[in-house]
Order: C-alpha cells, then sequence, then structure tokens
C-alpha cells in the first residue's frame, strides 16, 4: 500500500480550502438549541456507491454468475480509472441537483447527512478508487446554505473496512484498523471534513465513522479512535458537533463507547425493521408498538447523552432489489440466507413500487412514518435513509412526503401513535 498523509493536504490545497480557520459558534451547530430538533435525510447513494439505491449503475453486470463487481472499489476496479472517472463525474454531477436540496427543504427537513469515504479525502493511490468528489461535495454545502439546511459530514468508510458491508466501499472482510496506516489515514479524512467545516458554515457536524462493526473491531479500538477522532476534529474546527456511531451495540453498553469527558457530541443509532427474521414477522401492530419502545430507550439515554436515529426507513421488508448485497435476494421471499420465506406469499414482487400500495397499506406506512418520527424525537431527532432511490420506494423520503405518506411538517412531537 502506498498511502502518502501528504496526499490529504494536497487535496485540500486543490479544493481551495483553508487550512486555518476557525469560525466562532453558530446556530448551525448540533444541539446548539436544546430545542432545535433534527430533522433530516441521507444523501446516500452519491459518494458511497450501493447498488441497491442505484441500480441502473450495476446493472450491466446483473446476469453474470458471480459478478466481480459488487461494490465502489470493484466497479472502479473492473472499469479502470479513466472509465471510472467518466461514469462517477456523470453521476456525482446528477444524483443531487439543487431542485433535490429545494425540495426537502419545502418538506421542512433541516438537516442533511451526506456519507462520503476516505478515498475522496486521505487517498491511498495506488488502489482503485478515483478522487474528485470535493468540488460536487461543496456545491452540496453551497446549496444547504442558501436553504438554511445544516450538514453532518459522515466518513461512510475507512480503509480496510469497518464493517464488510458494500457501503463501506468494500464488501467482504472487516480489515479495519488492522494496518498501521488505518487510524492514520483516518484521522486526515477526518482532518480535511473539518476544514471543509471550517469553510462551508452549513457544516454543523461531522461523524467520525459509520456503523463500526463491534463482531470485527473491538469496543476498546472503537474507543480510543474515537477519542483520537474528537482530538483532531476539535482542534481544527472547535465549533463543530462530533457524532458517534454505537457500533450496533445494545444501549446499556453507551455510555462505556462515547465518554462523558467528549463534550459537544452525540451519539448515533440506525435502526431498520427488515435486517432480521424477528423483524421481519413482525405483524403491523407489532412494528408500531417496536418502534415506539425503541423511542422510549433512546430518550431515556438522551439524558445522558444526546442521542439521533441517523437512519431508519419505512420498510417492512428486505424486498429492495440488492438491500442484501449485489445479486442477493431477500429472507421475505426465501433467496437469502434460508430457503424459508418470511411472507405467507413468498413474493417480493411489487412490494416496494410505490403504485402497488392499497389504501390499507398506505395507512398503515403514514402510522408508521409518524410513529417513528415520534418516537425519534424522544431523543434528538432523526435522519431517514434515504433522500431518494431509483427503484426502492419505501426507502425514498421525497417520493413518500409528496405522496402524503410521510406528514408534512414531519413533526414528530405533535403525532399521537406512540404513547405519551
Amino acid at each position: 500500500m502506498h498511502y502518502r498523509p501528504l496526499l490529504a493536504t494536497l487535496l485540500v490545497a486543490a479544493a481551495g480550502l483553508p487550512k486555518g480557520i476557525v469560525y466562532a459558534a453558530t446556530a448551525n451547530e448540533l444541539g446548539r438549541h436544546s430545542a432545535d430538533v433534527v430533522r433530516g435525510v441521507n444523501l446516500g447513494g452519491l459518494f458511497v456507491l450501493e447498488p441497491w439505491i442505484t441500480p441502473s449503475l450495476f446493472s450491466e453486470w446483473e446476469h453474470l454468475p458471480q459478478s466481480p463487481v459488487v461494490d465502489e472499489w470493484s466497479y472502479c476496479a473492473v472499469l479502470g480509472k479513466p472509465e471510472c472517472m467518466r461514469r462517477l463525474n456523470n453521476h456525482w454531477a446528477t444524483w443531487v441537483q439543487e431542485s433535490d436540496i429545494s425540495t426537502l427543504a419545502s418538506l421542512n427537513i433541516n438537516t442533511l447527512r451526506i456519507p462520503i469515504g476516505y478515498w475522496a479525502l486521505a487517498p491511498d493511490l495506488s488502489e482503485p478508487y478515483i478522487q474528485g468528489q470535493i468540488p460536487y461535495l461543496r456545491r452540496i454545502l453551497d446549496w444547504a446554505a442558501a436553504y438554511s439546511l445544516r450538514v453532518i459530514l459522515d466518513l461512510h468508510g475507512v480503509p480496510g473496512s469497518q464493517n464488510g458491508f458494500d457501503n463501506s466501499g468494500r464488501r467482504g472482510e472487516i480489515s479495519w484498523p488492522k494496518r498501521p496506516s488505518d487510524i492514520r489515514q483516518s484521522l486526515d479524512s477526518l482532518a480535511v471534513l473539518a476544514r471543509l467545516a471550517n469553510e462551508h458554515r452549513s457544516v454543523a457536524a461531522i461523524q467520525a465513522v459509520n456503523e463500526p462493526a463491534n463482531w470485527g473491531v473491538s469496543k476498546g479500538g472503537i474507543t480510543q479512535y474515537y477519542l483520537q477522532a474528537y482530538q483532531v476534529v476539535k482542534s481544527i474546527a472547535p465549533r463543530i458537533t462530533l457524532v458517534f456511531h454505537d457500533a450496533f451495540l445494545p444501549v446499556s453498553e453507551w455510555s462505556e463507547l462515547v465518554p462523558s469527558n467528549m463534550t459537544g457530541s452525540y451519539l448515533d443509532t440506525h435502526i431498520y425493521h427488515v435486517f432480521t427474521e424477528e423483524s421481519l414477522g413482525l405483524s403491523n401492530e407489532l412494528h408500531l408498538a417496536k418502534a415506539c419502545a425503541d423511542g422510549e430507550k433512546l430518550g431515556q439515554f438522551n439524558t445522558q447523552s444526546p442521542v439521533i436515529c441517523g437512519e431508519f426507513s419505512l420498510a417492512t421488508t428486505d424486498c429492495a432489489k440488492w438491500l442484501n448485497g449485489f445479486q442477493r435476494g431477500s429472507r421475505w421471499d426465501g433467496t437469502y440466507l434460508t430457503t424459508r420465506s418470511i411472507s405467507p406469499g413468498g413474493t417480493c414482487a411489487g412490494l416496494e413500487d410505490m403504485s402497488n400500495w392499497g389504501s390499507e397499506k398506505r395507512v398503515f406506512m403514514r402510522n408508521f412514518a409518524m410513529a417513528q418520527l415520534q418516537a425519534y424525537e424522544k431523543a434528538n431527532g432523526w435522519v431517514f435513509w434515504n433522500f431518494k432511490t431509483e427503484t426502492a420506494d419505501s426507502w425514498n423520503y421525497i417520493k413518500l412526503a409528496q405522496a402524503g405518506i410521510i406528514p408534512n411538517p414531519p413533526i414528530g412531537s405533535a403525532f399521537g401513535i406512540c404513547p405519551a
């Protein structure tokens, strides 16, 4: 491997980012006002490819036995850097438009969480990834400022992968932070984000890493990295709020994960109803009850440290095409990890197409949306995954809100689905 710390500095210079500016605290920061609840969406599928969000980018390999392309790493490795650069530049230029940001503002969203990988910030040029994301990121940050939206910059992928998921950039083994350079490269990436935050006052927070897997990375190692991340970001951009994911640990272990001396930081938890057979088997009533119960847990911990639900959706099946990984099926119809379908009908056909949803389904989905928004506002708020998708409607905030399934304004505290 040939990671060179100088590259991060060069990327900053190439993007025109000043190195030393420190702004005074502003109202853009998460948590500056206790009543300022986070109501946000993720801009996923932009700077970190996920086949299920934009299946059109991966469709040419769909019918190959054991496709060599399953994530962004292999996408660029197979295409080669020149062709990958051509395709991804077009993708970066088109997937998020100013009209999307304007629409989200009109839907009373106040926060954008923007996932980005280390390869855009502190790259190892011997790897297949390409660079050039920062100008497109800066464009979105300017749009966010124009529409009075605050931003969480989320380091979504780190060297070697922190969870083995395709959303880390590379599907497979969890290898972070096994190499000596992994932590340095991750911290250098955060330093680039901190310098961006100093130039763009729409940035309110930086997330140290997305979804580090406690089954592949020790809790002690994660906590140590969080301490280093806090020091690096605060040394460059003191006003910025740090966000730390719960590493999929239970609420009882959250206090150990994020030491109390890291003031001005938030804990991030992700709550989905689709990635275990148990959750997939819930009735509509039990989905609502689970959402309300989750809100109680978050609210209780929120008295110790601020908490947001940084990812959730309205999905109650894993039927979104390639949600479980490129060329993989679903538990719902018995084509992934099980031969027994969860669904009595045993099919995913049409379930992610809103045009197939009848009135009963739409009523449930609206109640499910309100239950989750109400629940997560018992803590400090929520960030829906995702702002839009190509084909997975229960994950598409804009489409759901425009259809009236997610209320506008999305003020969870105004809904009465969960007990007061």
